[in-house]
């Protein structure tokens, strides 16, 4: 019996080894055309590693997809090649043990053959090949983890980008002259660990190079999107409510995803799928939601069976915030900090920058007081704080703004802060407003140093907001970041019109905080909801441990403001309350938390798409307009047609207005630029969609 022991030890090792040995990675993608669009066959792709004998060699298909199995952990060179292109190189792919990572491809026309070498691009994240991995069973794993790797949920902690000289340890870059447009996780396998879709566009631009502004109606070229730089957070996924019934999340009101979408679509493109933000669609439209009268928030839900989603319904949740009248607003020190750098020159960008200021400026009285920062390679004051009141000094410093200089983000906000901190109006609104393109080419050496120090003038009540201008040299990313950092919102600007949304109709909901640090957390009932997921919000994701952290920054709510949530939820068995949702906030001046607390009663669900309130209707049409632009799994079956359906039944009264018109008119610019492939056709096809898992490669439906 002792002799069989060791040789029953020795078999298992021998077997555990052999099934190591037999483990292997993978490297797939696709190959394009930087300017046809279209998928570029017979590319030969050679992939070399130390870890590697010899090298391994495929060509793309017809579609352009390529596939390298059986690789070994390690860094990778990879090479493109193709005549009549130029070929391309990238020399910094990590491949971990049993993973699989997609690197995609466009390659430019050159006859010349010269070769462009990536070598310090940000990491790829990379998803999990083992046959059967159940998605959200990781999920749930990371999520459940407090203080584990990748589950703190903070904005902060979201950022894929590795520290560098040309970003911050947050992931926001800091250079100008910027080759990676698009390294954003396609779909969130799990939120802490991604899968990672990476776009690269094959040449740099020269910093020095000056750059055309783009007119109204201007199509952009694929030049243009090389110095867009945004950041996507992937897509959410379903949830199993027995392994976390929790749902939690920071609220979000900004709108510049809606308004750099309608951007790119009104300029025939497709916008990048890291802009879009689901939340950010639903949140720039009016839902006509009663404001509360003795509460701080009225809660609105209501549901209806999902047009894409078989088996789910589409659950609203809406929050509105109390309202307060012209009249009530507080007093306000605004201090705009204006980019005036080389970069906004331009109608489109320090031309809105003063129309924009000129309408903000009518709409102030003698309450408030202004006080304008420029910044070009340096900062200085144009106006010190000034009563609102004394309009000819106001308009004459704001018509003066002109062009200089380079971009030194850093010393503007400096001296923008250093005045609101010297002319401190006490009770009163102050607020920092930023107004920039977002590039940021010179002075930002500490970036730590900066989130700091927004940070702590945040907690002494100077807020910042952030206010983009211009398409084709942007920095979403940054505007966005420091925004949340500040506890102020982010709205773009493309055109007057919106201009006068954010600081003519919205003036007292955009200045005056009703509620800060605040969180929605819903509880679901595993009774009545066995599956769910929430729409957006995926940079804004906290763990349950932090909704009742107080240390954990949180959204703003403004005066009448609304939050609007949607989430697809699978049904159970009947039940009297689909779960509970909580409000955590904070009063504008802060203190304790206070938290509201309603049930979700099942009977909101309504029988039909029609039978829904026209506003419900609306909330939904803007959230699948956003997930067909970002190429979300989830609206597969939902076609571009069937979503113009969708429109027409939100009614002649609510179709009338301007802003519910336009978006009809964006959906059928959308379906007649979208041309992009179905990344999961060939391996899970639409006919035979699993409503309730989403794979993430061919391995999960037994293709491999």
């Amino acid at each position: 019996m002792n002799a069989v022991i060791p040789r029953m030890l020795c078999g298992l090792l021998a077997l555990f080894a052999s099934q190591v040995l037999a483990q292997s990675s993978t490297i797939t993608g696709t190959v394009i055309d930087a300017q046809s669009r279209q998928p570029v066959p017979d590319v030969v792709v050679t992939a070399t590693s130390p870890n590697l004998q010899g090298e391994q060699t495929v060509i793309t298909d017809a579609q352009g997809e390529y596939r390298i199995p059986q690789l070994p952990p390690g860094v990778y060179l990879l090479r493109y090649e193709k005549e009549r292109y130029k070929p391309y190189a990238r020399s910094d792919v990590q491949l971990r043990l049993n993973r699989t990572i997609r690197v995609n491809v466009e390659l430019l026309t050159d006859p010349l053959g010269e070769v462009v070498e990536i070598c310090a691009a940000p990491d790829i994240d990379e998803g999990s090949t083992t046959t059967g991995v159940n998605v959200d069973q990781e999920f749930i794993k990371r999520l459940a983890a407090p203080g584990s790797g990748g589950t703190s949920r903070s904005f902060e902690s979201l950022a894929e980008l590795a520290p560098g000289k040309e970003n911050d340890q947050y992931g926001v870059p800091i250079g100008e002259a910027l080759t990676v447009v698009s390294a954003a996780p396609r779909y969130n396998l799990s939120p802490a660990m991604p899968g990672m879709s990476m776009t690269l566009r094959l040449h740099p631009v020269p910093s020095e190079q000056p750059l055309r502004r783009l007119r109204r109606g201007e199509p952009l070229t694929r030049a243009h999107y090389f110095d867009m730089y945004f950041k996507g957070y992937g897509v959410n996924p379903t949830v199993d409510t027995e392994d976390e019934r929790f749902s939690t999340f920071s609220v979000d009101t900004d709108t510049a995803s809606y308004t750099l979408a309608r951007a790119y679509l009104e300029r025939s493109s497709l916008p990048e799928e890291g802009a879009v933000r689901v939340e950010e669609f639903v949140n720039t439209f009016d839902h006509a939601y009663p404001a509360p009268v003795e509460v701080p928030f009225n809660v609105h839900v209501e549901g209806f069976p999902s047009p894409a989603r078989k088996g789910y319904q589409v659950l609203r949740i809406g929050v509105k915030a109390r309202e307060v009248s012209d009249a009530q607003r507080k007093p306000s020190h605004l201090v705009f900090v204006i980019d005036v750098s080389g970069s906004m020159q331009g109608d489109q960008r320090l031309g809105l920058v003063k129309r924009a200021l000129l309408l903000l400026v009518n709409e102030l009285d003698a309450r408030d007081r202004v006080s304008i920062v420029v910044y070009g390679s340096e900062a200085r004051q144009v106006l010190p704080p000034t009563s609102a009141e004394d309009k000819e000094r106001l308009l004459t410093a704001i018509d003066g703004l002109h062009s200089e200089g380079s971009t030194n983000a850093q010393a503007g906000m400096e001296l923008g802060y250093r005045i609101a901190s010297e002319h401190l109006l006490e009770g009163g609104i102050n607020r920092v407003i930023l107004c920039s393109d977002g590039v940021a080419n010179n002075g930002i050496t500490d970036a730590d140093g900066i989130w700091s120090r927004v940070k702590n003038f945040a907690a002494q009540g100077i807020t910042l907001s952030t206010v983009g201008f211009g398409m084709g040299h942007y920095n979403d990313v940054l505007m966005e970041r420091l925004a949340q950092v500040g506890e102020g919102n982010y709205a773009y600007v493309d055109r007057l019109k919106e201009a006068h949304r954010i600081f003519v109709k919205n003036l007292t909901g955009t200045l005056q905080v009703v509620a800060k640090d605040v969180k929605l957390q819903v509880e679901f009932d595993p009774k009545a909801v066995s599956r769910y997921r929430l729409l957006g919000y995926e940079n804004r994701m906290l763990s349950k441990e932090q909704f009742r952290d107080d240390r954990v920054d949180a959204g703003e709510v403004g005066a009448g403001h609304s939050v609007t949530a949607l989430y697809e939820v699978k049904l159970n068995k009947p039940a009297p309350s689909l779960g509970t949702l909580r409000i955590r906030y904070k009063a504008p001046e802060g203190g304790d938390s206070k938290e509201l607390e309603t049930k979700l009663a099942r009977g909101a669900l309504q029988a039909s798409y029609g039978a829904a309130a026209p506003t419900t209707r609306l909330a939904y049409v803007a959230a699948a307009l956003a997930e067909k632009l970002r190429g979300s799994y989830w609206t597969r079956a939902l076609t571009y047609g069937a979503l113009v359906e969708l429109w027409e039944g939100l009614g002649a009264p609510l179709k009338a207005r301007d802003d519910v018109s336009e978006l009809g008119g964006l959906i059928h610019r959308a379906a007649s630029l979208d041309q992009r492939q179905d990344l999961f056709e060939s391996f899970a096809p639409v006919k035979s969609m699993d409503f309730d898992h989403e794979p993430s490669g061919p391995q999960d439906v037994g293709l491999e």
